[in-house]
């Protein structure tokens, strides 16, 4: 796996299939002020999707309801491919304000195996090591993005590959002067998702079905003017 100089959207992973990506909103965002980076996400998710095509791509955030600015970046991340799972900010005595969703990431990757070939968890919290060993045995391929300095080193060793965001700045930095909308990656058809049948050690009979596939070409696209990024504290 090497990252092809001569473009600047594609990061050579090779075949990978149908993928999955789950984004640690919160720990990525942190993560990437502690670089001065301001991520352009349609072109994270371009990046990390490579020859592979899209099956879901999951945003996971702690939310303040009455944040105006905060609620108009997650309609922009509806509307351009993203699911995004929310949980509200909860003020603790302390004055900090969480919002743990390390749960439902590992639910989801877990209720979904067998219907993705590779699945990509953008996040360095260490607590994901048993949930990416719990997917690595259901035969698939788990690879973990983020920055180096900011990922916990038994993340990356269990990891099948380790993308290091600092490498690739460049590719999935926001440009301040970029007009108009964004594209959006190509989805896997919804009749091939539903009518797949998952391996026998993926996704059980009663286990969570995978939401239907949407299309996102026909919504309507903010404009990049309008993308705020989270302010609040995880």
């Amino acid at each position: 796996m090497q990252f092809d100089t001569t473009t600047s959207s594609s990061w050579q992973f090779g075949h990978r299939g149908r993928v999955a990506v789950f984004i640690d909103g919160n720990n990525l965002f942190h993560a990437a002020r502690f670089h001065n980076i301001d991520i352009d996400y349609n072109k994270l998710l371009r990046v990390l999707l490579g020859d592979g095509r899209l099956l879901r791509a999951f945003f996971y955030t702690g939310v303040d309801v009455g944040a105006e600015r905060q609620q108009g970046f997650l309609l922009w991340m509806r509307r351009n491919g993203f699911r995004v799972v929310q949980k509200e900010l909860k003020t603790f005595y302390d004055g900090t304000r969480k919002a743990n969703l390390d749960v439902e990431i590992a639910v989801d990757m877990l209720s979904l195996a067998g219907r993705y070939d590779t699945a990509v968890l953008v996040s360095g919290d260490e607590d994901f090591v048993y949930a990416i060993n719990a997917v690595a045995y259901k035969g698939c391929r788990v690879e973990v993005a983020g920055f180096r300095s900011n990922t916990a080193p038994r993340l990356i060793d269990v990891a099948d590959f380790f993308i290091d965001l600092g490498d690739i700045a460049d590719l999935i930095r926001k440009d301040s002067t970029q007009q108009g909308d964004y594209d959006v990656p190509s989805f896997v058809p919804a009749g091939e998702m539903l009518s797949h049948e998952p391996r026998s050690e993926g996704f059980g009979r009663h286990g969570r079905p995978a939401p239907p596939a949407r299309d996102f070409a026909d919504d309507d696209r903010d404009s990049q003017s309008d993308i705020d990024r989270i302010t609040n504290e995880r």
